[in-house]
């Protein structure tokens, strides 16, 4: 049986914090503003596996207001996810996860984001496929308020 998830996350960008996507610190004047880490492309793809098997979403896993989550990183919620989901028979054909943001510029950091999900989830680095794209300065992202991820997951059960 497949099975596929979509997920998205958004956070507003904020002074004083570090900039994490796909589990990388992005050398940036601004970070991601939440309980966690607050690395949006991480909890996309969570949301989308959490989907796609039937186990919700992040918060009802990991609530934002438990202190034991407090600045969490997110790949280690992405590690957690994934246990869940094989004690239900499941595991990851691919991914497809997009970033949204004006600034800063991530193609540099793309490949190390696939690796890090790929070792989080026990699959190829090849089927996991990341982009990063800009909104031409139109809304929040593009107005440099914060950024978003969009993700998809093919998940099968063994």
């Amino acid at each position: 049986m497949m099975r596929i998830g979509i997920g998205f996350d958004v956070h507003k960008l904020v002074e004083g914090r570090p900039l994490i996507l796909g589990g990388v610190q992005i050398p940036f004047s601004k970070g991601l503003y939440g309980h966690s880490d607050a690395d949006v492309l991480i909890h996309a793809i969570g949301d989308a596996i959490l989907g796609a098997t039937g186990l919700g979403d992040i918060g009802r896993h990991f609530p934002d207001d438990d202190p034991q989550y407090k600045d969490i990183e997110s790949l280690k919620i992405l590690k957690r996810i994934y246990k869940l989901c094989e004690k239900k028979g499941f595991y990851c054909i691919n991914i497809d996860a997009t970033i949204v943001a004006q600034k800063p510029k991530l193609y540099k950091y793309v490949s190390k984001m696939e690796k890090n999900v790929a070792l989080c989830l026990k699959i190829d680095k090849e089927v996991v496929n990341m982009k990063a794209t800009t909104t031409e300065g139109l809304g929040f992202e593009g107005e440099g308020k914060g950024i978003a991820a969009y993700a998809v997951v093919l998940m099968e059960r063994k």
